[in-house]
């Protein structure tokens, strides 16, 4: 990698980060959106001309090209792309910072945007949003629901402050801390109206000719569910959906007769309201363990010092225990 045409020794990370203003940031932020001088001028209100002054400035400063000028916008290079995501980290950090100060000042707890998965996790997540809303009634909670490839970018990103989910690459365990929360089982359920409900015990083989719903491939609930049909050397022979919304999966197995993998906890109260129906099938397997993933080597606010520890103490109970 070279630095084009800024020749010289390496520039300190901390001279850098000394020499780039807030208002470099927000440019860059801007510009990484839209890969565009003319429309980051516009959002910014200022010239074309003081834009592509202010891009410059930052590459002296970083002594790096950041951007290829192409005819039709602006394409970042590997450089590039490292500080788009420094600007972004940074801002997300700026505005928490705001958010949190603000409410502080004005006799509240702050705020905690909490990222969590579909599923088993739903049940420990509600019941620890009541009691620490009991426990501080003025923090401000924002929860964001999401599958944990997704959730770990927003982790990374400073977008929330904590998840509930899964590592879904060993290289992340090098910025994040993991601590388990619970296992999940799993059940194959369908619509009420389903031929199969009440049927003795079926087998993978007999439920592979029927239509699935699953999540997609990306998660850790279809790997397990392709591991299923795969290690059977069964194929799915007639229709497949894919989606993460539990919503869209619960709807359409009302409307039509397709099978769904879903996580035991989630699909519970759902059968015992008369909405869905279990599907009897063994199911060798579970889905990993989920838990509380945190930045790793960053001590958490108060805010979410005490959401931990009553996600803790919840997760510690029988389900049908939490409050």
């Amino acid at each position: 990698m070279t630095s084009g045409p800024f020749p010289g020794k390496p520039l300190s990370l901390a001279q850098a980060c000394a020499r780039l203003r807030f208002r470099h940031l927000q440019f860059l932020d801007i510009l990484g959106q839209t890969r565009n001088l003319r429309l980051t001028a516009e959002q910014m209100h200022i010239t074309q001309p003081a834009a592509t002054k202010i891009l410059m400035d930052i590459e002296e400063i970083l002594e790096s090209r950041l951007f290829e000028r192409l005819s039709r916008g602006m394409r970042p290079n590997e450089l590039g792309l490292f500080t788009l995501r420094y600007a972004a980290a940074s801002l997300a950090g700026h505005r928490k910072f705001v958010e949190e100060f603000n409410a502080l000042k004005q006799g509240g707890h702050g705020h905690l945007t909490i990222g969590a998965i579909t599923g088993s996790a739903a049940h420990v997540l509600i019941a620890s949003v009541a009691e620490i809303q009991r426990l501080r009634p003025l923090l401000v909670l924002k929860v964001l629901e999401q599958s944990s490839d997704q959730l770990i970018d927003w982790l990374a990103e400073r977008k929330i402050d904590l998840m509930i989910g899964r590592f879904t690459d060993d290289a992340q365990r090098t910025q994040f801390q993991y601590e388990r929360l619970s296992s999940e089982p799993l059940q194959v359920v369908a619509g009420v109206h389903h031929p199969l409900r009440g049927a003795r015990e079926q087998g993978m083989a007999e439920l592979s000719h029927w239509p699935w719903i699953l999540y997609p491939p990306s998660t850790a609930l279809r790997k397990v569910s392709d591991d299923i049909f795969g290690r059977n050397g069964l194929a799915l022979a007639s229709g497949v959906v894919e989606t993460p919304s539990f919503l869209f999966a619960l709807e359409m197995m009302q409307a039509t007769d397709m099978l769904s993998l879903q996580p035991a906890a989630l699909v519970e109260r759902y059968i015992h309201k008369g909405l869905l129906a279990r599907i009897p099938v063994e199911l060798p397997d579970r889905m990993p363990d989920y838990g509380l993933i945190t930045r790793l080597g960053e001590p958490p606010t108060p805010a979410a010092q005490a959401f931990i520890d009553v996600l803790r103490a919840v997760a510690a109970l029988p389900t049908e225990a939490a409050p």
